[in-house]
């Protein structure tokens, strides 16, 4: 196998022997040949000793001139590796460096550094792509001010970077350029300090939009989107979003934009999506462009989200920053649940919570499982690039969560206040974020520091008993976790858990008070929801318990945790009905219906010819009926309890020794009896909830589309042809996106003789629209059907997909490794042959996407035998290739270890 490079360590931080304040930056672009001018106000700490080299960073790049002080510097002053820049013997006390570099944004296919796409040159620095621009201190805790200027012919006519634009106008032509056209420049000026990692510089031929924010102390900021000229008409949702989410952070944060203007650039070509660049975020189009007959409601809330999330990032990693990139946590954890609760506040609290924790658990929860497992903040890495993970991400959000829940929202409030206040202009580390919170509010978060440190998803067991006689509810709670990657044995954690009883007629069951059992230490009286769990098995008694009560546990999903209990099936029926706290009422539908689909799966692996009559609990079903047809409930809490849990839902659950066919065939068999079961219903609900008037992009109308497409998948799945032509009317009646894929999926999923005819359609339609193409490859990759390895590699060959562009890898091989279990997972191993060859074609490109494509294979273990090692195969085989990038021999090997 191929070694992935040299570990880095969080144990070895130490601070630079030099700082950076001030850099001046000047670009003379051109495609195939940009010189950068770089110009360093360096300094020695007190602390350094004389003569210690200055070793900065750089990569690919060509080194023109070199001058210290304003004086040429000898070539045996300095050496150049594949690596950086060293300077053998700096002057004593402070100086300037010049150092000019030559690049190529054309030829620049890993879209790291200065790029260009589509003609426009893009930045991408995060995480260590300014070394690939100019030689530099390139780490989160170099922060200085930087001045660029930025020099191009007219042809290229908006020139932007971050900060405030400070001088613009006509230029000659530089010496050297071989070209008659006339020339302009631009000058950008950022008065607060940043790391490299923040610069961003765009330039293009590119229409934008325009508006106006007043700040709450009365300062005008203007707001402009760039993008390619003639979709100036997508983007009025975007700017919508942006200036909620403004007022938002002032309102609920009390954060304020902080420069003159706030620009977002629009980009088809971007290995991520967005960047939060001070003053100048760059995104992919993907989360900018949206209008309602190109974007579905799932589009319009992504782009709401990602557009609040960058913005957020304002505060929480710009102004405030990481000391290191173990630390990355700190900025993408606290923001993600930042736009979380942005999010929330916009839409459906209940609905978004039910969402985020699915995708915990689709996406984190596996990650916590299996080779790929790490720490919120790991302890090392070998390639940066592969820790944006969702533990970094959506797991690190949970704690932020979970902290709001142990301190109360006052308290949460009180630590962040004095975070920011402490911490303003600062790269700072978890032990400073935690902190603030114990002095604001007196609390030992000692323990709780420790979900931060260990990898893996906590186990609760949790049993309750209840004693008429005595009034009393006992409840015994332990937890435990698995071991992870370099972590056999873990500490016991703090777990907060929110809950409530549900008395069995449908009543609040009151109680007086709750003991801990062990101490008779009274915890809380008949108004606590809180439970804190601190050993690794505590007891709590509820006293004045009147009536039989089930427990409802988590409420709200109040930690990441598998959580076990000796709930009866007729428990989980109560909380269905008459839980009050709606994310528990949808998690105890999706415990029932997970619960009889594992037993189904183990039923069908093991040939039993009864698998079929293994029915669902009548009672099951008319809980289901009522929850949707229930007019007091919002429409997308209903649409989401007529959802059953998917393939991957159940892999997960059943975690070993995974048979996807098995899952595949009982998930089918039982949206079919579902599906039968409330077909009359469905279909009368469907014809009320028709759409009428204009398409609305508010949480209600996107609600209503929701439930109405939900039914249409169970209408569909009961009768083919009934639902086959409700779909194709749904199809071609459709004024938005969101009604016409939805038919289209529906069709194409379902097996319906009508669905290439519509995909012909749908690709006539929107074949100059590369974002919904990229929804048509995405159907047609994720469709559980036996010609789908055929088809996408047909669809390889499309003149409508690029492998050069991340969105279309995502799309079609993207879609493929993560949303269809069963063809990537197959048997004879054509699916893990399939995208293994991509990663290796397309490593060469961008080596970034290849090891996100790779990340597919974390769950291999999980898989019985025989495709295991298949996928092990596989796996072995794009390891032992010669010249594989970092970034993914990196993720193969620790699939492999």
């Amino acid at each position: 196998m191929q070694e992935a490079k040299s570990i880095v360590r969080l144990e070895d931080y130490q601070e630079t022997p030099y700082t950076i304040d001030h850099v001046s930056l000047t670009f003379r672009l051109e495609a195939n040949a940009t010189l950068v001018t770089a110009c360093l106000s360096i300094a020695p700490r007190p602390e350094t000793l004389a003569g210690t080299a200055l070793h900065l960073d750089g990569e690919e790049l060509d080194l023109v001139s070199t001058h210290l002080d304003g004086e040429p510097l000898a070539n045996s002053a300095f050496e150049t590796t594949d690596r950086g820049f060293c300077l053998s013997s700096p002057p004593a006390g402070a100086f300037t460096l010049q150092l000019v570099t030559r690049i190529s944004p054309d030829t620049n296919t890993q879209l790291m550094g200065l790029y260009r796409s589509n003609g426009t040159y893009c930045t991408q620095c995060e995480a260590e792509g300014f070394r690939r621009i100019t030689y530099f201190y390139d780490r989160p805790d170099v922060l200085c001010r930087y001045d660029v200027r930025i020099e191009a012919p007219v042809s290229v006519p908006k020139l932007l970077a971050n900060g405030n634009l400070i001088e613009e106008g006509p230029m000659d032509t530089p010496a050297g350029v071989d070209s008659d056209e006339a020339w302009h420049y631009a000058v950008w000026q950022d008065p607060y300090p940043k790391p490299s990692y923040l610069f961003a510089m765009v330039a293009g031929d590119l229409a934008h939009v325009e508006d106006r924010f007043v700040t709450r102390s009365g300062r005008e900021v203007t707001l402009a989107i760039y993008v390619e000229h003639g979709k100036q008409d997508r983007v009025s949702y975007a700017m919508d979003a942006l200036k909620r989410s403004m007022r938002w952070d002032e309102e609920v944060f009390g954060l304020e934009y902080d420069l003159d203007i706030f620009m977002i650039v629009a980009v088809s070509d971007f290995n991520m999506g967005a960047m939060e660049n001070k003053g100048l975020n760059i995104f992919n189009d993907k989360y900018v462009l949206a209008k309602p007959d190109t974007a579905t409601d799932t589009d319009y809330a992504l782009i709401e989200a990602v557009i609040a999330h960058e913005y957020f990032h304002n505060w929480t990693g710009n102004r405030i920053t990481c000391r290191d990139w173990f630390q990355l946590c700190l900025k993408e954890g606290l923001t993600v649940y930042r736009d979380q609760e942005f999010s929330s506040d916009m839409r459906s609290r209940p609905v978004k919570r039910i969402s985020d924790v699915g995708q915990l658990r689709a996406r984190q929860f596996p990650e916590d499982s299996g080779p790929l497992a790490h720490p919120v903040r790991p302890t090392a890495y070998s390639e940066i690039n592969n820790f944006y993970t969702s533990t970094v991400y959506e797991k690190g959000a949970e704690l932020c969560r979970m902290l709001e829940v142990i301190l109360g929202q006052s308290g949460f409030k009180a630590g962040l206040d004095l975070y920011f206040q402490r911490h303003d202009g600062q790269a700072v580390t978890i032990e400073d974020f935690i902190a603030s919170f114990e002095v604001a509010t007196g609390a030992d978060l000692s323990q709780f520091a420790l979900w931060y440190e260990q990898a893996g998803t906590p186990d609760l067991v949790a049993t309750y008993a209840y004693d008429p006689i005595r009034k009393q509810l006992s409840l015994a709670i332990e937890q435990s976790c698995m071991s992870t990657p370099g972590q056999p044995n873990k500490k016991v954690l703090h777990i907060p858990i929110r809950f409530g009883l549900i008395a069995r007629d449908g009543s609040a069951a009151a109680f007086t008070k709750v003991r801990d059992a062990k101490t008779g230490e009274i915890i809380g009286d008949g108004q606590c929801d809180l439970l804190e769990l601190r050993e690794r098995q505590q007891k709590f008694l509820f006293e004045g318990v009147t009536k039989e009560a089930v427990p409802s546990l988590l409420r709200g999903f109040s930690a990441p945790v598998h959580l076990r209990t000796n709930l009866t099936r007729e428990d989980h029926l109560c909380l269905m009905q008459y839980d009050d706290d709606p994310y528990n009422r949808w998690e105890a539908t999706q415990y029932v219906l997970m619960d009889h689909l594992i037993r189904r799966t183990y039923m069908i692996r093991r040939g039993d010819q009864d698998a079929h009559k293994d029915a669902l609990d009548k009672r099951l079903l008319s809980a289901i009926g009522q929850t949707i047809a229930d007019e007091s409930l919002e429409h997308a809490f209903r649409a989401q309890i007529a959802t059953v849990p998917s393939d991957a839902d159940v892999a997960r659950e059943i975690g070993k020794d995974v048979d996807p066919d098995a899952i595949h065939a009982a998930r089918q068999g039982m949206v079919k009896e579902l599906a039968d079961s409330l077909f009359d219903q469905a279909i009368a609900l469907y014809g009320s909830l028709e759409n009428r008037g204009a398409f609305a992009v508010d949480a209600a109308s996107a609600g209503r589309r929701a439930l109405r497409n939900a039914l249409l998948n169970l209408i569909i799945a009961s009768d083919k042809s009934v639902g086959s032509k409700l779909a194709s009317k749904q199809y071609h009646d459709a004024t938005n996106m969101t009604d016409r894929f939805a038919a289209l999926a529906a069709l194409t999923r379902n097996g319906s003789e009508l669905a290439e005819e519509m995909l012909e359609d749908f690709h006539a339609r929107y074949r100059n629209d590369a974002l919904v193409i990229d929804k048509w490859l995405s159907l047609q990759a994720s469709t559980a059907h036996d010609g789908t390895i055929e088809r996408v590699k047909q669809l390889m060959e499309h003149p409508s997909f690029s492998i050069s562009n991340p969105n279309r890898v995502r799309s079609l091989i993207g879609s493929f490794a993560m949303n269809n279990a069963i063809q990537f997972n197959r048997a004879d191993g054509q699916g893990f042959a399939l995208v293994a060859d991509i990663i290796l074609t397309l490593d060469a490109k961008n080596p970034q996407t290849a090891a996100r494509l790779a990340n597919n294979f974390r769950s291999w273990r999980a898989l019985e035998a025989p495709r295991q090692a298949s996928a092990e195969e596989h796996l072995r085989r794009i390891g032992e290739t010669p010249n594989l990038s970092e970034d993914v021999a990196d993720i193969v090997n620790r699939c492999l270890q």
